[in-house]
């Protein structure tokens, strides 16, 4: 019987999507397939520590690994070299890494990772680059795709220069914003109007989204937008129906049905998808088939374009009226519960949760296998 392949399973981080991280990850210590892997869990604090648990046989103990009070884990114990089963003997003082051996030195004991943490100080790539300094194999998009996923402005420059289409948007710092406030404004009220969205360009979950009817709305919004990122970013609001689909793979993706979001709140917020239970999704989504088929092509394009591997969810508008499609977003590491967008999407194309956790662990190790024949230093002479 060959060896099961050794899974590091990071959850938890630092962002404002923490909460939501946690449930990913008892999701997957439960559907996990403990036949094949053999799961070692790392939490990361709402503080930015790492601590460490035992590996888990089964998925009677997966159980044991968290508990639900006030979004922290309890049953982890704090490990005085968390990060050593990862990256060999690396020291920690706060949210930092201090790597103590070579590079050359550093050997895991772990086969793949599976960084299931979402928003900033996971889904942004700075996860991804520690991983890729430890040369670990390691599900989901790479630094660069990660960290243009996460920030929105990039991102719509990136699918702008791709000729995809997409709303009306303008952005700018907390710095500038400060120095000339008036002039934003009348920018804003000129090219996008009322109402129209707020947001923080790097987070996700809808934290801090806000929706801006007049003037005093616009500055409280983009005030409290602030509170999540030095950057925002000002979108147009449109009629239209929400449109997702899951894409999956490497350097050839393939797209799932198309699904519909019908949100219980005025827009999809972080209340109306995580809170109270009462938006909708509609899987497939009830639109003629060309246009899922090209939304699905545009999804696979979107992919494409920020160098994605793995795994994203690509979230389109479709307008009610005339039915033009826009793209919204790229989510490389989306919610990842059985009863999530993603996997949902995948279910209903024919590709259930337990399979798709294998394909995920594949398609890393087959990246990072591929990677390994790139000369990266030469020599002199």
């Amino acid at each position: 019987m060959s060896r099961k392949i050794r899974i590091g399973l990071i959850y938890g981080g630092k962002s404002g999507e923490h909460d939501v991280s946690l449930q990913t990850a008892l999701a997957v210590m439960k559907a996990v397939d403990f036949n094949k892997y053999e799961i070692t869990p790392f939490y990361i604090s709402k503080k930015g520590e790492w601590r460490s648990g035992a590996p888990l046989l089964g998925p009677a103990e997966s159980k044991e690994v968290l508990t639900f009070s006030s979004g922290e884990t309890a049953a982890v114990a704090p490990a005085s070299n968390a990060l050593a089963p990862i990256f060999g003997a690396i020291q920690t003082k706060g949210d930092v890494a201090i790597a103590a051996n070579t590079a050359a030195t550093m050997d895991s004991g772990l086969d793949v990772i599976f960084p299931l943490l979402h928003g900033t100080f996971g889904e942004d790539g700075t996860i991804q680059g520690l991983l890729e300094m430890a040369n670990i194999p390691y599900v989901g998009a790479g630094v660069l795709a990660s960290a243009v996923g996460m920030d929105k402005v990039m991102m719509k420059k990136i699918f702008a220069q791709e000729g995809l289409p997409q709303c009306v948007f303008r952005h700018f710092t907390r710095t500038e914003w400060e120095k000339n406030r008036a002039y934003h404004l009348v920018e804003l009220e000129t090219a996008i109007g009322y109402p129209c969205f707020v947001k923080p360009a790097n987070l996700g979950s809808s934290v801090g989204i806000s929706k801006a009817r007049n003037q005093e709305e616009l500055i409280k919004a983009v005030n409290f937008a602030f509170q999540y990122d030095r950057k925002v970013i000002i979108e147009e609001n449109i009629d239209a129906r929400e449109i997702e689909v899951a894409v999956l793979g490497n350097d050839e993706p393939i797209a799932s049905v198309a699904g519909e979001i019908v949100s219980s709140n005025e827009f999809y917020d972080y209340k109306a998808k995580y809170m109270d239970g009462k938006s909708a999704m509609v899987i497939p989504a009830d639109i003629p088939a060309e246009t899922a088929e090209q939304i699905r092509q545009l999804a696979i394009q979107a992919f494409l374009a920020v160098d994605g591997s793995g795994l994203s969810r690509v979230d389109f508008f479709l307008g009610k009226i005339d039915q033009k499609i826009y793209i919204n977003e790229i989510n490389t590491m989306p919610g990842f519960t059985p009863f999530s967008m993603y996997p949902l999407l995948w279910q209903e194309t024919g590709k259930p949760y337990t399979e798709l956790l294998d394909d995920l662990i594949r398609l890393a190790i087959e990246r990072h296998t591929a990677k390994q024949s790139i000369q990266y230093s030469f020599d002199v002479e």
